[in-house]
């Protein structure tokens, strides 16, 4: 396996952070300082990402032979049953990690691969053609970016508030995107695949889409029939598909939220997949006790 980049930061319990397609663990600067009071965070960079070298060429780079090189670190660094929470790519690698090794709790951030067969054509041509040009227009898209409007032009496929962010952000964002060797051969493992449990998941799971997340669309990308009868849905309003920089609080707050679930006994809730495909999502539409508080409500149209 390859070796992993990673940072180490804080103290508490572990808690194990995957970043998305084409980005880096870098993407988790924005809540590390308010999670690290309270947990011990390993963000890493996936194989082919930021500080990290591609998987080698004999292994194809599925989510789940990713799963295994970031289960690989966890056992080197002694952490036997961390939290883990990813975003969109890293929400599926966390899948395929709680399918082979314990897990505290997961929290799912826009978690890919759950549609119905293969990934849907809209997402594999959306995130191409950012791949693209990121690759070969980066010279004027980086110019572009220190305007207002050139982040919202260049960011708003995955960001909710794109006019919040810095150009050095959208600068650093840009560069992952269009430089990292292992968006190309994961893009094509992962086309004709989606999530399949292998085995039972004993970790609470939480799962939330942004409001503003256009990448997965609902009648498209989540489907929940793979994951366990008592996930809990959260809602993200005003955030995209990587929500970390739209509100670092609320994604902060809810990854406490998801982390404090391990502490409780297990839910028997019954998931209804189907209701994502009809209603906006609501924090703890399923699992969740009577009487206990969301943590945010849908952004109203």
């Amino acid at each position: 396996m390859s070796q992993l980049a990673y940072d180490r930061t804080g103290a508490g319990e572990p808690l194990v952070l995957l970043h998305a397609l084409g980005l880096s663990r870098q993407t988790w600067d924005p809540v590390v300082p308010a999670l690290s009071a309270h947990f011990e965070i390993i963000a890493i960079d996936l194989p082919g990402f930021g500080d990290s070298e591609p998987l080698p060429a004999e292994i194809e780079p599925t989510p789940a032979a990713l799963a295994a090189a970031v289960a690989g670190l966890l056992d080197e660094l002694g952490m036997e049953k961390p939290h883990v929470v990813g975003n969109s790519l890293g929400g599926w690698v966390a899948l395929e990690l709680a399918s082979i090794r314990p897990a505290a709790s997961l929290t799912l951030l826009s978690p890919a691969g759950l549609w119905r067969g293969a990934t849907p054509l809209y997402c594999r041509v959306s995130l191409r053609a950012s791949r693209s040009l990121a690759r070969y227009a980066a010279a004027p898209l980086s110019h572009l970016v220190n305007h207002r409007l050139g982040r919202a032009l260049v960011l708003g496929q995955t960001h909710g508030r794109p006019f919040q962010l810095t150009a050095d952000y959208a600068r650093a964002a840009l560069r992952s995107m269009g430089t990292s060797p292992g968006f190309d051969p994961i893009l094509k493992a992962t086309a004709p695949r989606r999530f399949l449990a292998t085995g039972p998941i004993e970790a609470p799971v939480t799962v939330a889409f942004g409001s503003r997340d256009i990448l997965l669309l609902p009648h498209q990308s989540r489907h929940l029939d793979q994951l366990p009868p008592d996930t809990r849905l959260a809602a993200l309003p005003g955030c995209g598909h990587v929500p970390i920089a739209d509100d670092p609080a609320a994604v902060a707050a809810l990854i406490m939220k998801s982390a404090s679930l391990s502490r409780r006994a297990p839910r028997t809730a019954k998931l209804r997949p189907s209701s994502l495909d009809r209603t906006p999502i609501a924090h703890c539409l399923v699992g969740t006790p009577a009487g206990e508080p969301a943590i945010a409500q849908p952004e109203q149209a």
